[in-house]
């Protein structure tokens, strides 16, 4: 490792590290708009420079220079100062002074930097550059004029999302960064490009002018889009949720959010239910609590009492829900809303036993019914770093446009039973193979197919289980450690015929299939639930509830409550201890802190953060072990997946746009 000086202190720096890495490892902070930890090295903006001996009697850029023994490194000379202000000086000569209506006003690089290290004056009297506007879809607004061509979203749309639509144009003082064909942005991650922007060229399109960071009460919570739990801060003002923006988190999301995650909050707002509501003569009609709480208890259920999870909730109301049937003497509880059965037994056949961050160095995958790209981009991005070292990648289900090489092997689950000299000889030579088993290939019954050919192609060893499942709602690993698995699925439930059937955020369940139940929807979107149900009661919404969440990895997650949820909602829990009272059953919890001690104990791997201990693979489950039959698609449309998604205005903008036919106006 070598040794380097950094004003006057001696540090011992790892092999490959450059001279900027060098200088923070001694706690030096050093200037940068176009570097980036996530990204290669691009050496456009010259601001990181800093005098090194032995080297040439001229500043140079610490991003893009090595960190060699015997170094002597000064980033407070006199001469480094000088160029630093020449730097800024230059960038910020065709810059516009729209600080006061730029919505990077208050977390912009350039701002902050040009006050720590600018001169405080332009010796500039020429004619100033403009350049237009681009089109970069509903999501991303663009100020051209403001660009100092670090060239982030260039590298970013290349090296992490795999989608090369954005670059460079012409040369010197004519460049210009674009997308090719000025037309949108269209893959899943584009909306990051808006964090790594260092000045306001790149802003949310959505969020323009809604708000100043500094009148926003910051809210750590985790992302309820997919099964990643990616982590976010949610940024609200009053009882609204303005932004979404990601939190680091290395072994989860890195710092990326798919677009969903980013721009679906604007649906917290919209076609909420804030009332109670009971129908009447078969049409619904506004109702206070007690008459809502009263009609479910004149059913008189006793134990013919069910209740379906939906897919965004928490865990902490999945046990409240539980603990309710329970006391009632039911055991009718089921988180598959679609009727999808496979064998929850053994936890670890059902998880992502890789972890997200280890599928990176996977050298052989099989992907079974999953289009990684609308199912969980984040996955995506993960195994565009495995391809990229040079894993072989194959995929057998419904074609769809991959980021990296990979080799279809057709849509069909029996293509599982005749696979490819090709496949069997990349798995054979792979030192970390995996499998990756996705919600077609579950709805397909291809799980226990899955599972073998995991052991067969040598996919579990020593150190290294490749065998992943890959969800696609954020509370399903939640629900099967609570035990919201029937053997049967959602059809056992059915033929129970419930007295009262609890639809707890339940929106994709086909209610028709419980005609003679009363259907009470505890949710919190006018979604397709809340039109089947007799009864309305409205609950929170993810932000408005402090909760539990394990993703698709079994990783226990912690979100926080960030605004009050609208009129008279309340929170799920609340509403499920009422109803224990009205239907005259006792449950053991009075307040959150006393539910949430009584889920711990009963689950005690709820209790701790981080990833939860599933124990070893089983050798097989339940279930076809030649399946056959084509794999179907579980996402039509990835901008409107769940109730928030559908209500928000954004997401059906880009749906519209971005997937289908532009927004069409009626005649004149």
């Amino acid at each position: 490792m070598p040794k380097v000086t950094v004003d006057g202190q001696e540090i011992e720096v790892p092999a490959g590290a450059t001279v900027l890495q060098a200088c923070e490892l001694a706690g030096k902070e050093i200037p940068r708009f176009c570097y980036h930890e996530r990204l290669s090295i691009a050496g456009n903006c010259r601001m990181c420079l800093v005098e090194v001996k032995p080297g040439p009697p001229k500043p140079q850029a610490s991003c893009a220079l090595p960190a060699t023994d015997g170094q002597e490194i000064r980033t407070d000379s006199e001469m480094v100062k000088k160029a630093r202000e020449g730097v800024m000086e230059f960038l910020l000569i065709n810059h516009p002074l729209d600080c006061p209506i730029c919505d990077q006003g208050g977390e912009c690089d350039l701002q902050d930097q040009s006050v720590a290290y600018g001169r405080g004056g332009s010796r500039y009297h020429e004619s100033k550059r403009a350049v237009t506007a681009k089109n970069m879809g509903p999501l991303i607004k663009t100020i051209m004029t403001r660009c100092i061509h670090c060239t982030r979203c260039v590298r970013f749309s290349e090296e992490i999302a795999g989608v090369d639509e954005i670059g460079a144009l012409y040369r010197g003082e004519d460049m210009q960064i674009t997308t090719y064909l000025e037309q949108a942005a269209k893959h899943e991650m584009s909306a990051n490009v808006i964090d790594l922007c260092p000045v306001g060229a790149l802003t949310s399109r959505p969020y323009a002018y809604e708000a100043r960071p500094w009148e926003l009460k910051k809210t750590l919570s985790i992302d309820v889009s997919d099964a990643i739990g990616a982590n976010i801060r949610l940024d609200s003002r009053g009882r609204e949720v303005l932004r979404a923006l990601p939190r680091v988190n290395d072994d989860v999301n890195e710092e990326w959010i798919s677009d969903k995650a980013r721009y679906q909050v604007d649906g917290l707002t919209r076609r909420r239910l804030d009332k109670v509501w009971v129908r009447k003569d078969g049409k619904l009609a506004q109702a206070s609590w007690a008459e809502a709480f009263d009609a479910i208890a004149a059913v008189n259920p006793g134990a013919s009492i069910a209740a379906v999870a939906g897919d965004l909730l928490d865990c902490e109301t999945m046990f409240a829900a539980k603990a309710l049937l329970k006391a009632a003497g039911s055991s009718l509880i089921e988180s598959r809303q679609t009727g999808m059965d496979y064998d929850c037994a053994n936890l670890a056949a059902i998880n992502f036993n890789s972890t997200l961050a280890g599928i990176e160095t996977a050298d052989a995958v099989l992907i079974i019914g999953a289009n990684l790209r609308w199912e969980a981009p984040l996955v995506n991005v993960r195994l565009r770093k495995a391809a990229k070292r040079g894993a072989k990648v194959f995929v057998v289900g419904p074609e769809w446009e991959t980021t990296y090489p990979a080799t279809f092997l057709g849509s069909d689950a029996s293509a599982l039973g005749n696979l490819p000299a090709e496949l069997t000889d990349a798995f054979k030579a792979a030192e970390r193979p995996a499998v990756i088993l996705g919600a077609g290939g579950f709805a397909a019954g291809a799980h226990a197919r899955a599972l073998s050919l995991a052991h067969e192609l040598g996919c579990v060893k020593d150190g290294w289980n490749g065998f992943n499942a890959l969800h696609i709602a954020a509370a399903r690993m939640g629900a099967v450690m609570l035990g919201f698995a029937q053997k049967g699925g959602i059809a056992d439930l059915v033929a129970a015929k419930p007295k009262v059937l609890l639809a707890l955020g339940a929106d994709e369940v086909d209610f028709a299939k419980f005609d003679g139940s009363l259907k009470v929807y505890v949710g919190h979107h006018g979604d397709k639930g809340a039109h089947a149900a007799d009864i309305i009661l409205p609950a929170s919404a993810f932000s408005e509830k402090a909760g539990t969440y394990v993703n698709t990895e079994g990783r226990v997650q912690m979100a926080d409550k960030a605004v009050f949820a609208p009129g008279d909602a309340r929170e799920d829990w609340t509403i499920l201890r009422a109803l224990a009272d009205a239907l005259g059953v006792t449950v053991a919890f009075e307040n959150f802190d006393q539910l949430r001690a009584a889920m711990i104990a009963e689950v005690p791997a709820l209790g701790e953060e981080g990833l939860a201990d599933y124990g070893a693979l089983a050798a097989s489950v339940a279930g076809d072990t030649s399946p056959s039959g084509e794999i179907p698609s579980p996402i039509k449309d990835f901008y409107l997946t769940n109730p928030i998604a559908r209500a928000s205005v954004v997401m059906q903008q880009c749906s519209n746009e971005l997937l289908g036919d532009a927004l069409k106006e009626a005649a004149e």
